[in-house]
């Protein structure tokens, strides 16, 4: 939650006269922060003689993320920028925006390349139900000030901003739909990562075990909350607030590179997948849409389907497909102007 009182400001100064000066503050705390603070700790390490090669990367990763983000505190490089991205080069929100998604990147970059990440997560005590709402909220928080609400818009026009709107009838259906074909996708990947690459599939495996074994397990709570949780945040900021300015492909990079509990994996590229899919169905209809297939595909995952269930589980899906398809076939028609 570091970064909310940065973006508060940012929002505070959007149509000011001092808005490039809190571009200058928000954006230089953040970037020169991480570069100071990671500069610091590597003269520890040199200072103790004790190099640990992990660390040293993280932090080598970090000044060199920092650094990078710096760039953007520079009113033409993001005039630049916003011949390819929808933002406002005079806006101190999406200046501050790039900053972070930089560094996020560029941070996550770094440990998921240079470091053994799924190590580290073995190290980490399992997941709990308040364990998962803490690591979840920040991200709630993020969307919602980044948007300025209550800052400098209301509910209503926030909302609107996030793409939270009412959901045609066949948008629930395509998003239940896509919910099964993002269950297909991670399970081939993950089959393909048992054939290609056997150790880092076995150690993937243990590190997801380890992190959500006995919170999900039997725990119909434990399955509603890692459904429910991470859905609604992660898509709020990521599909809500980042990608209207940020565009699609960048903001699947981002939302890909905070699951690094599969590591380098192919795992890891089928979250990249569903990423992009997720992102295309927020263009073409809504975040809520968006949202609900990512809680859908959460849930299933969680309950797991085998045996007779499976198969009836692909009927349903052939018959959600066919239902999404004739709701888009509706829409695009009404909207050439022919009565269907």
């Amino acid at each position: 939650m570091a970064p909310v009182p940065l973006i508060v400001v940012a929002n505070l100064a959007v149509g000011k006269t001092w808005a490039n000066a809190a571009t200058w503050i928000t954006g230089g705390f953040a970037a020169w922060g991480i570069v100071a603070s990671s500069a610091y700790d590597m003269a520890t390490l040199f200072a103790t003689g004790n190099v640990a090669q992990d660390r040293f990367a993280v932090d080598a990763g970090s000044i060199v993320s920092g650094v990078a983000a710096a760039g953007f505190l520079f009113k033409p490089i993001r005039k630049d920028v916003a011949a390819y991205l929808p933002i406002d080069p005079d806006n101190p929100v999406h200046a501050l925006a790039l900053v972070l998604a930089v560094i996020l990147f560029g941070t996550q970059a770094t440990a998921l390349f240079f470091t053994d990440v799924l190590s580290t997560y073995m190290t980490q005590a399992p997941q709990t139900l308040a364990g998962t709402f803490l690591d979840e909220l920040p991200l709630l928080l993020l969307a919602l000030a980044g948007v300025g609400l209550f800052i400098r818009r209301p509910i209503a026009d926030a909302a609107g901003r996030l793409g939270l709107v009412r959901p045609a009838w066949w948008q629930l259906m395509l998003a239940v739909a896509a919910a099964g074909v993002f269950l297909a996708v991670l399970q081939g990947s993950d089959a393909a990562n048992h054939v290609l690459l056997p150790d880092l599939a076995g150690r993937v495996d243990a590190t997801d075990q380890h992190l959500f074994g006995d919170l999900a397990g039997t725990n119909w709570i434990g399955i509603a909350v890692l459904g429910l949780l991470p859905g609604v945040c992660e898509d709020l900021l990521f599909r809500g607030a980042l990608q209207p300015r940020l565009g699609l492909v960048p903001t699947a990079l981002l939302f890909t590179c905070i699951h690094s509990q599969y590591g380098l994996s192919i795992d890891l590229a089928g979250v990249f997948v569903i990423a992009v899919t997720l992102g295309l169905i927020r263009k073409y209809t809504n975040t809520t849409t968006s949202m609900s297939a990512h809680i859908a595909y959460n849930l299933l995952a969680g309950i797991g389907l085998a045996g007779t269930v499976l198969y009836v589980g692909v009927a349903v899906e052939v018959a959600l497909l066919a239902a999404a398809a004739y709701g888009i076939w509706r829409v695009r028609r009404q909207a050439s102007g022919v009565t269907p």
